[in-house]
């Protein structure tokens, strides 16, 4: 592309305490996040028709490890195409050359907010397990082609009002073939598993004790480990389940094994006592759902010995999870990652920066040949790939409640989430009417959606959705 008509089809404008240099079919561009792999604006694809989030990598190549996770991001989000994964629609730079080449920006789809917010609203069953089944099938997604995510958190997964959700940001994701001594600062640390902390490597279901953080504080209201440094971590999670049997000392190297072995002994406490009934909704009268059943799966999912804690497959089949269970959703085909090498890679800050820019240019030559999803036709992709239409705010939702304050509930407490502006966008949902009784599969997801209403305005004001961070 000769060097006018490329400057012809950007424009930039300041968003915050950045530019942004995008194309042109891109406008009204607001922020709405930022986190430490970049920031992110909301904006109206004209080309497209439709809302979506661009997000412009910060710094990518102020160092090696930046690049390296720039690159990772880019290569793998080109990779992943499942409705539980976010979904890559454009990535462009507005720079000519490989010599003037200094940011990228990935276009993506737009959410309506994070769990930092949901966690704040009182769930029922049904929806409660709805989001963690299509978490787990987007885990499986990534774990199927050998990816672990290892930053699940909070904020890193997305919904809609239609209780739809997404994961995002594969900034630290990597392949589990190579089974290296992996880093413990890997993801945030009140999301840790006890074999990061303790830095004896990991494997898949690493991810699978975050998504049992985030469940607990989902129930709880309040973030379940918060250390203060990775020591502290690990006391916050023997205090509350105890110190691990000698089997899995015998596991740990000798100088963390004596620092564990001399840590004052925790008898810990049972799930009942850390998951009470009262933290739960009432029991389903449709579904069965019971805060039994969700009990049990935390027990099952926090374990500290990952030898002995469930698989993303087992905790599909779990009872509390498997009423939604769809194959076309759970065993949908594997990402391909063309890079295998994609972890082992070291290069230097410039050897990276080529090979991002070379990932662009692909990207946008797949575009002119058609190849790319979503891209309207005008590009030569077929028609625009779009989301239905939201539906009108309203005042109120049937399956969301505030979550008590300590001072109005037992065991209610308001997590890291409670701040000024934290639930502005978000309506405050004032009653709880029964769900409908599940039906088969694609008939009972339906029938949910339609049951939620809207409990997110539209996010237009709200600075706290899509890469926010919970603090």
């Amino acid at each position: 592309m000769n060097k006018n008509k490329r400057d012809k089809e950007y424009y930039s404008i300041d968003v915050g305490d950045s530019t942004f240099t995008v194309l042109k079919r891109y406008q009204n561009l607001r922020p709405i996040g930022s986190g430490a792999q970049g920031i992110v604006c909301s904006s109206y694809d004209h080309s497209l028709d439709r809302n979506v989030a661009i997000k412009k990598l910060s710094r990518p190549f102020q160092n090696q490890t930046h690049a390296k996770r720039a690159y990772r991001e880019l290569v793998l989000m080109k990779c992943v195409n499942h409705k539980n994964i976010i979904g890559l629609l454009n990535v462009f730079t507005p720079q000519k050359t490989l010599e003037e080449f200094q940011d990228v920006y990935l276009v993506m789809e737009l959410m309506d907010a994070n769990l930092c917010q949901v966690i704040q609203m009182e769930l029922d069953h049904e929806r409660l397990s709805y989001l963690l089944y299509q978490t787990l099938c987007g885990i499986k997604h990534l774990h199927a082609a050998g990816i672990i995510h290892r930053d699940l958190k909070p904020s890193n997964i997305v919904v809609k009002s239609d209780c739809t959700l997404k994961i995002l940001d594969f900034g630290l994701a990597r392949t589990a073939a190579t089974g290296l001594l992996m880093t413990p600062y890997v993801v945030t640390r009140y999301y840790r598993a006890p074999e990061v902390i303790l830095g004896m490597g990991y494997q898949a279901n690493v991810d699978v004790w975050s998504v049992g953080c985030i469940m607990a504080e989902m129930v709880r209201g309040s973030v379940l480990f918060p250390g203060s440094d990775h020591i502290d971590q690990w006391n916050k999670v023997i205090e509350q389940l105890g110190t691990p049997s000698q089997e899995f000392m015998l596991k740990l190297n000798q100088s963390v094994r004596t620092y564990v072995e001399n840590r004052p002994r925790y008898a810990g406490y049972s799930f009942e006592k850390l998951f009470p009934d009262v933290l739960f909704p009432a029991d389903s009268e449709h579904n069965k759902l019971k805060a039994s059943q969700a009990r049990d799966l935390l027990s099952k999912m926090l374990v500290i010995d990952a030898s002995k804690r469930i698989s993303v497959d087992a905790a599909l089949q779990h009872p509390y999870i498997n009423v939604w269970y769809d194959p076309t959703e759970v065993e949908a085909p594997p990402p391909l990652i063309t890079d295998k090498q994609l972890d082992e890679r070291e290069h230097t800050v410039e050897e990276w920066k080529e090979l991002i820019y070379k990932e662009v240019l692909e990207w946008e030559e797949r575009i002119k040949n058609g190849l790319i999803r979503g891209q309207p036709p005008s590009l030569g992709a077929g028609a625009a790939v779009t989301g239905p239409s939201p539906p009108a705010p309203v005042a109120a939702s049937s399956w969301f409640r505030r979550r008590a304050s300590p001072a109005h509930g037992p065991g209610r407490r308001l997590g890291h989430g409670q701040q000024s502006g934290r639930f502005r966008g978000v309506a405050l949902l004032l009653r709880v009417t029964p769900p409908p009784p599940l039906g088969p599969a694609p008939a009972r997801m339906c029938r949910v959606r339609r049951s939620l209403g809207q409990f997110l305005n539209p996010p237009t004001s709200l600075p706290t959705i899509l890469l926010s961070g919970c603090k």
